[in-house]
């Protein structure tokens, strides 16, 4: 079946589409990568991160594969943008931390545009029927996303601005004095 034909559209449109919008996942998963030294806790801590975000009281519900496009299209092209504003703002010894925390914060979701474009989903059925599981969703919680991405931005931002402790004593080469 070739990717976003009819058929697949309707099969996804007769599936309960439920998450937290990824871009929430990329800004935990900034704030887990900027708390962190090393990627693959980062990623770790990130994937779990995901299931404890799509397990809270949260916006979705959508009614309507067209609605759930609507949103999670724009959606998808934000978290991407902060994914890139975030890894660009992050000193570079602590970028692979944050770019794992993102990551892996946001790799669970691969599911839905997998079953979009290629009509199924790369994970195991169990891990697919756990995460749909565990939502816990309703049609008039956009405020909690919009608060939540702003909370999680703005920690994330500001962890990662405080210099690490070996840096602030770090000369660097070609700038003496500084």
């Amino acid at each position: 079946m070739p990717a976003g034909s009819p058929r697949i559209i309707a099969w996804l449109g007769s599936r309960t589409l439920r998450g937290v919008l990824v871009t929430n996942h990329v800004l935990s998963g900034a704030l887990i990568g900027a708390l962190g030294r090393r990627p693959a806790p980062a990623f770790a801590a990130g994937v779990a991160s995901h299931f404890v975000l799509d397990a809270l009281p949260h916006w979705g519900e959508w009614g309507s594969i067209r609605r759930f496009l609507q949103v999670a299209v724009p959606d998808g092209l934000i978290g991407l943008g902060a994914m890139g504003t975030i890894a660009a703002l992050a000193p570079a010894e602590r970028r692979p931390s944050v770019l794992a925390g993102m990551i892996g914060a946001a790799l669970p979701d691969i599911d839905k545009p997998a079953k979009l474009w290629f009509g199924r989903s790369p994970w195991p059925r169990a891990v697919d029927e756990f995460h749909h599981d565990i939502q816990r969703e309703a049609s008039g919680r956009a405020h909690i996303e919009l608060l939540a991405a702003a909370a999680f931005g703005a920690a994330a931002i500001l962890l990662l601005r405080r210099p690490t402790p070996a840096a602030g004593n770090a000369i660097r080469p070609g700038r003496p004095g500084r």
